[in-house]
């Protein structure tokens, strides 16, 4: 252990446990065995337990929080917890699956997790019925999450699966939150009607053809209309209602697409930014888009 990592574990354990933990735990969970029937397991609680103490250390200790931000990966680990993690690894087989968790008492919130932590389970399921069935070969498999924006308004970030065989895929499938009312905040409901749906998927089209025309097919899309596209992979149409979307710091919409989906494979994950004066007569209202 390196004497960073001796200082923060230090800090950690020198964190004074404040009179309302109990509260705040119960208050985070919302579960209480004479209030519910569904009953929370002992594990769960402590790591409610430590989720809440980790935050209060980092409010209110400022070397600690400076310390944390030294460290890869745990520094934004504030709004999103890795609630659990699964590993393995046989022979060249390997996985290494993060579920998260996000801090909230909402209905929202709770059904994100539920969904989150199923589908963990799934995959690490999946990942060794498929390894068994394997007679020879390699295969890696790796989940987790990365943050786009974390801001007192929202939170937007992406849960990814990147699997490795011959060669890779990834898919990202992201989610942006109201912090304030803990609820989801989906592509469509930003918008007062559908009409977004084909003037964003217009400028999507024009902004990678120029893309393509910019570096002489360096950069490769699945848009007709110049001389670098490949019939044979059919042409983009447009996004749906529930295309893959998150907002950045600067209240910016943009717009992604999975490995595959509007390129071919070299060309990774595609994202575009929508500029905002585009989709100005159209929004709901610039609380998030701005």
């Amino acid at each position: 252990m390196n004497d960073k990592l001796k200082n923060l574990k230090e800090q950690y354990n020198n964190i004074p446990i404040p009179k309302e933990l109990e509260s705040l735990i119960e208050k985070n969970l919302q579960y209480s065995p004479k209030k519910s029937k569904r009953k929370l397991p002992i594990f769960l609680t402590s790591v409610a337990a430590a989720a809440v103490l980790f935050t209060v250390g980092l409010n209110t200790n400022p070397a600690m929080a400076k310390s944390l931000a030294d460290v890869p990966v745990i520094g934004q680990v504030v709004q999103v917890l890795t609630f659990t993690k699964y590993e393995m690894e046989k022979d060249a087989y390997t996985a290494e699956i993060q579920v998260p968790q996000i801090s909230g008492s909402s209905a929202d919130i709770e059904a994100l997790n539920e969904k989150y932590a199923e589908e963990g389970k799934t995959l690490y399921e999946q990942f060794k019925a498929d390894i068994e069935e394997m007679e020879a070969g390699n295969m890696s498999l790796s989940s987790g999450y990365v943050i786009e924006t974390d801001t007192d308004e929202i939170l937007s970030f992406g849960r990814y699966v990147e699997v490795i065989v011959a060669s890779s895929s990834t898919v990202m499938k992201y989610t942006t939150i109201d912090k304030n009312a803990e609820t989801v905040i989906t592509l469509p409901s930003l918008f007062k009607d559908d009409r977004y749906i084909e003037i964003i998927s217009r400028y999507i089209e024009e902004e990678l053809r120029n893309r393509m025309i910019e570096t002489e097919g360096s950069d490769m899309y699945w848009i007709g209309g110049t001389e670098y596209h490949d019939e044979s992979f059919g042409v983009f149409e447009g996004i749906t209602p529930d295309q893959n979307f998150y907002i950045t710091e600067d209240g910016k919409l943009v717009l992604s697409f999975d490995e595959y989906e509007i390129a071919p494979g070299y060309m990774g994950l595609v994202t575009v930014e929508i500029p905002t004066k585009l989709l100005q007569d159209m929004l709901v209202s610039n609380i998030y888009i701005k």
